[in-house]
């Protein structure tokens, strides 16, 4: 057992080392001052999506899944022979309708989507007007393709940094430092799309047959680079 006295002297050294680990992690981040900029391109959409449906009502279920099979099939059939489209199956639903009285199942409804995409606007509008003889219009949306997204995003790394440094070097004269050390740095990506300006009032008879082709205004997306940091700025 160490002497009283010798135990009060460890135990003195140990609350200064303590205090001095303290006080040196609080002078670490002393001046450390917290930034945040953004970077934005305003991008052209240039893949078209439409969704496409059929749907039927009958008695006898089989029969209806058996009329929505065959639909189906036709226009998977016929989608799939256009250049330059990618065709998928959507969600397909079944359920029942009920008497007035709710009391018992009178019928059944089935509902079944196709989904195309393309960058080709034209042959796909092209192709929709012509899918709609036999199915109908469930939608119509405009994205950005992800090669292009990580081209703007990558091109919008060096102004997002170069934003940063901007307010980092202005910060640190508005306090009356010399310079600034860079302590922490994250780049984020982000964006928000901008509807096209008359798809709302776009109807589906506007890809009839009878009709030209029509004009399809894709909108844009604005593509954001965030840059958040810590400076600590050197007096």
């Amino acid at each position: 057992m160490l002497p009283l006295s010798r135990l009060a002297t460890a135990l003195a050294f140990t609350t200064a080392g303590l205090l001095s680990i303290a006080a040196h992690a609080d002078e670490q981040r002393y001046n450390q001052i917290s930034l945040s900029t953004q970077v934005s391109h305003e991008v052209a959409h240039d893949l078209m999506q439409v969704t496409l449906y059929t749907e039927a009502q009958q008695k006898d279920p089989a029969a209806l899944a058996a009329e929505i099979t065959r639909t189906l099939n036709a226009g998977l059939t016929q989608a799939r022979g256009a250049k330059g489209v990618t065709v998928s199956q959507g969600s397909r639903n079944s359920y029942p309708v009920y008497s007035e009285k709710g009391e018992e199942i009178s019928a059944w409804r089935e509902r079944a989507e196709i989904r195309l995409e393309s960058a080709d606007f034209t042959a796909l509008s092209k192709l929709t007007g012509d899918m709609l003889k036999t199915l109908k219009m469930g939608g119509m949306s405009f994205s950005i393709a992800d090669a292009t997204r990580k081209k703007e995003e990558d091109a919008l790394i060096k102004d997002a940094v170069a934003a940063f440094k901007e307010r980092a070097q202005l910060t640190t004269e508005a306090l009356g430092g010399k310079s600034y050390k860079l302590v922490s740095l994250n780049l984020n990506s982000g964006g928000f799309v901008r509807p096209p300006m008359r798809m709302e009032a776009m109807k589906a008879s506007a890809f009839s047959s009878d009709s030209a082709t029509p004009e399809v205004e894709a909108g844009t997306s604005q593509v954001t680079m965030n840059a958040d940091g810590v400076i600590e700025v050197q007096l």
